[in-house]
């Protein structure tokens, strides 16, 4: 099996190796018959098509193993980016494996690490979470346990969500450096850079962007000089006496670097102190 990763959205940037492969399969496996069929017809390619996405993964993934161990050739294509991030290949590809069967992959544009690049954040060490939930309690929960990790964060989400996901960001990560890039490759590409705050405003205004969105976000600030207990308590009066133990607790933990959990917990010690 071929893992071919194709440029649906712009069908100028697949390579030469991917088109050979593709002409030389027994057939495509696809999100989109529809979709892969435009990229094919364009470079004059006659193969079979077969569906195989959320909906039917599970009753069509047997059958093309079943091909496989009879000797075809069958090459997984994604509508956009590269297969098996964030699609139902992976399972395919798996079970595959499993079996002994050969899988190889022909590597193509990725707008993961396209956004990252056009970021201009750290790359060296950067993490991909994928799609964050789609309601905002689930999704702040999902980035407090990623807000520790020491690396870039690189983040898949739906236009319609994007400026209430920023302002989440924002709120559970600190007003880290980021990058919204959108449409990469394609016609209409852009990547707006700023701080979290700063972008989770421009959308909230300007409304959903179109097309595909690649959230980038900077890593932690590095760790500040330890802080003494009766330091920490000195900033958390004198944040407490202007806001509320919330904001209190998230300007402190920005200052001194210490986990907004921590921060927050001597915040209620302290304010349950003064009653």
């Amino acid at each position: 099996m071929h893992i071919v990763a194709t440029p649906i959205g712009n069908a100028e940037d697949i390579t030469l190796r991917a088109l050979a492969t593709l002409r030389g399969v027994d057939a495509v496996a696809c999100e989109d018959t529809r979709v892969t069929s435009k990229l094919l017809a364009r470079h004059a390619i006659a193969v079979p098509l077969l569906a195989y996405h959320d909906h039917n993964a599970e009753r069509m993934r047997p059958l093309l193993l079943e091909r496989l161990r009879q000797g075809a050739a069958i090459a997984l294509v994604s509508d956009a980016g590269t297969p098996l991030v964030s699609d139902p290949g992976f399972k395919l590809v798996r079970a595959a494996i499993a079996e002994g069967l050969p899988v190889t992959t022909l590597p193509g544009p990725s707008a993961m690490l396209a956004a990252l690049v056009l970021s201009g954040l750290p790359s060296d060490r950067f993490l991909f979470a994928g799609f964050l939930p789609p309601k905002s309690a689930a999704r702040r929960r999902s980035l407090t346990e990623l807000g520790a990790v020491r690396a870039s964060l690189v983040f898949f989400e739906g236009a319609s969500r994007l400026a209430s996901a920023l302002a989440d960001m924002a709120e559970t990560l600190g007003d880290r450096p980021a990058a919204v890039a959108r449409e990469i490759t394609k016609l209409y590409e852009e990547t707006r850079r700023g701080s979290l705050r700063e972008l989770a405003t421009h959308y909230a205004q300007a409304g959903p962007p179109r097309g595909e969105v690649v959230v980038v976000v900077g890593p932690p600030a590095a760790a500040a000089p330890a802080t003494t207990d009766a330091a920490l308590d000195a900033q958390l009066e004198t944040a407490l006496a202007e806001m509320s133990l919330k904001d209190a607790s998230t300007a402190v933990a920005a200052a001194t670097g210490l986990a907004r959990r921590d921060v927050y917990a001597r915040a209620l010690a302290l304010a349950g102190r003064g009653k």
